[in-house]
């Protein structure tokens, strides 16, 4: 992280010239997951860097892969409407689901993997599904295609990024939505949770990414500017450090904990269990104001020209994300085994 060198050799599947769209480290930290752009889904030993299993199935472009907590399944989601459940040690599918989308952008497991969701365009939803039986229980409606997913760790909140720029907080007791966060201009193609699910970050295709205070659903201070679209977001294992990957052929390591710092906020990184209260109207649903903190020039932090004005920001060349560096903020497994994405 200090040099930004890249470690070791380029990982290669020799032969094949198709793209990967998506990524996810093992729970163990031992084997990657990863799709493809002609809908393989490849396990890597991470030691060797090699192929040690290429899983056919998909018919089009594998938009995300994810791990279940134990290791023993891998969920992909592709642009041929479906999800496929795989069994990890021989290969097989387990599951395949007709989601009813016409592309499926995102697939995770709830955190006591009893269920499933799905987020994807034509049918704008999220659905939630047995995952065991691949039984329909929930749809959550959108307006908009849902393009990523992330579930609390205690199972409460599900959160939802969209192509209008928009997130949405479910409760997944009573299936409503609780919350707006609104500020992004264009698609939000990732979304990852803290730890401590307190902290959102969110990466979008209008050039920012963004941090928000799950205690009261307000931003953290103003966008992170990019010079071109923003694809995925990462926290650090201690949560002070987010690295944003950026479709400039770069990576951003931004120091979130001097940001947060700075805006004289208190540390919502912390594990401390205040309650903040909240303005909601007549439906129960909380749409979030502007940031109090809009008017502090050290948050204006820009990538475009990080190291003049901002100097709690690295940025490292592609090769430096060889691999250990795209995965954790693809994961979306809980803490990440590093800070990278």
């Amino acid at each position: 992280m200090e040099s930004g060198a890249q470690i070791g050799d380029e990982w290669r599947d020799e032969g094949d010239k198709e793209s990967l769209r998506s990524m996810a480290l093992s729970p163990n930290g031992k084997t990657l997951a990863s799709g493809s752009g002609n809908g393989t889904v490849r396990l890597w030993d991470v030691k060797m860097g090699k192929v040690i299993s290429k899983w056919t199935g998909h018919t089009h472009t594998v938009e995300s892969v994810y791990w279940s907590a134990n290791g023993r399944r891998l969920v992909s989601a592709s642009d041929d409407g479906t999800i496929r459940v795989w069994n990890v040690k021989n290969g097989e599918t387990i599951l395949t689901i007709k989601t009813g989308h016409g592309c499926v952008y995102a697939g995770i497991y709830s955190p006591d993997e009893t269920r499933i969701a799905t987020g994807g365009q034509d049918e704008n939803a999220i659905k939630i599904g047995d995952s065991q039986t691949g039984k329909l229980l929930v749809t959550l409606n959108h307006d908009h295609a849902v393009w990523s997913l992330a579930w609390t760790s205690d199972e409460k909140k599900l959160i939802s990024g969209s192509r209008d720029g928009s997130i949405r907080i479910f409760d997944t007791a009573t299936s409503k939505q609780i919350a707006v966060l609104e500020g992004h201009k264009r698609l939000v193609r990732g979304i990852t949770l803290f730890c401590n699910d307190r902290v959102l970050a969110s990466a979008a295709w209008d050039r920012t990414a963004r941090l928000w205070n799950l205690d009261t659903n307000l931003p953290v201070g103003p966008p992170l500017q990019h010079k071109a679209d923003v694809t995925c977001a990462a926290f650090s294992a201690d949560g002070k450090l987010l690295v944003t990957g950026c479709e400039d052929n770069n990576a951003y390591v931004w120091n979130i904990h001097a940001i947060i710092k700075e805006a004289r906020l208190e540390d919502p990184l912390s594990n401390t269990n205040k309650v903040y209260a909240s303005s909601q109207g007549a439906s129960g649903m909380e749409r979030t104001p502007r940031s109090s903190l809009s008017n502090k020039s050290f948050l204006e932090a820009d990538a475009t020209r990080c190291h003049d004005q901002f100097g709690d920001v690295d940025v490292f060349s592609p090769r430096f994300f060889d691999v250990l560096v795209v995965i954790s903020a693809l994961s979306g497994n809980g803490c990440p085994p590093s800070v990278f994405c």
